[in-house]
Order: C-alpha cells, then sequence, then structure tokens
C-alpha cells in the first residue's frame, strides 16, 4: 500500500502470500512524485534506492542488518513511517478488512476501494 503524509491511502495492490513487498512496491513509485518515500527495513535494496533517487527524491529506508555498506537515512523522517501503520490500523477498523472473510480478490479489491474512500472522507 502506498499512503500519503497525512496516512491516507493512494494505491494498493493485493499480492499472493509468498509476494515479498519490495517488489511491489517499484510498481506503486512509478508514476510518482516526493520528496522522499519512507519505507522499513524490509524494502531496503538498492533496485528501490535507484528508483527513488530517479524520482529526485530521498529514500529514508533503514539499512539491513546483513548490508555490507550501511546506508545512512535520516533518523528525524524516519519516524514518520508510522504514517503507514496508521493506516493499515484505520483499515481494520472495517471488519471486512482485518479478517478478510471474502474468497475472491476481486471483491476483496472492491471493498478495500469503499473502506479507503470512507477514510479519506473522515
Amino acid at each position: 500500500m502506498l499512503a500519503d503524509t497525512l496516512g491516507r491511502p493512494l494505491r494498493f495492490q493485493i499480492t499472493a502470500g509468498q509476494f515479498h513487498d519490495s517488489k511491489a512496491a517499484a510498481d506503486f513509485l512509478k508514476g510518482q512524485r516526493a520528496k522522499a518515500a519512507l519505507a522499513d527495513k524490509a524494502h531496503d535494496s538498492n533496485d528501490l534506492r535507484a528508483l527513488i533517487a530517479d524520482m529526485k527524491g530521498e529514500a529514508v529506508i533503514p539499512s539491513k542488518r546483513n548490508r555490507k555498506v550501511f546506508i545512512p537515512h535520516d533518523e528525524a523522517a524516519c519516524k514518520h513511517r508510522n504514517q503507514i501503520e496508521r493506516c493499515f490500523g484505520r483499515l481494520k477498523h472495517f471488519r471486512r478488512f482485518a479478517t478478510r472473510y471474502d474468497r475472491r480478490t476481486i471483491h476483496f479489491t472492491g471493498f478495500v476501494h469503499l473502506a479507503a474512500a470512507m477514510i479519506w472522507l473522515r
């Protein structure tokens, strides 16, 4: 999921359970403009950092522990990563989202659109 500064959903993609989030992150960032892109350690990859640099943005991504060359990041900006967690928290207020009762992906996607629209109205 891609969220704005206020924690409102902008884009989302439903992926398979074994699909890694960093692969979807590159698709989300294409066509976007931002001064900074905040992500957690799971998204620490050279390809994603290069994509953010092409956007002329700053990658605020903590380095993984196993990275050979530590890449510094802005600690103050990193504290705003909780906005995406707040976005998921707001979506989980909708029981249908939190438990995913829908068997078909298209039905679940439709409900996520509805829940995201309701979050934007708050």
